[in-house]
């Protein structure tokens, strides 16, 4: 027959075992949704910097285009005033 004293340390043993298994699960799960929260948060900021790049290439893209079919300067047949 086990005595008190044994069963007790026993059990204490137990809880303990029991204790840090699922504690050392709970960690796994808590680091695993940090890095998933993290690799999110870094893909959702790579398509930000791309869509604001795409954004400026399309203008300079459009204002190179304006610049190009832009209809010359009409030709008043005054001097320039500033070529005095």
């Amino acid at each position: 027959m086990v005595g008190r004293i044994e069963s007790g340390k026993d059990t204490i043993q137990v809880l303990t075992e029991s204790a840090a298994t699922h504690v050392g699960k709970i960690a796994m799960i808590i680091t695993g949704a940090v890095r998933d929260i993290a690799r999110e948060a870094g893909e959702w900021m790579s398509d930000v910097i791309e869509m604001r790049e795409a954004t400026d290439r399309a203008r300079a893209d459009e204002e190179r285009t304006r610049a190009a079919t832009a209809p010359p300067a009409a030709d008043t047949g005054e001097p320039d005033r500033d070529a005095t």
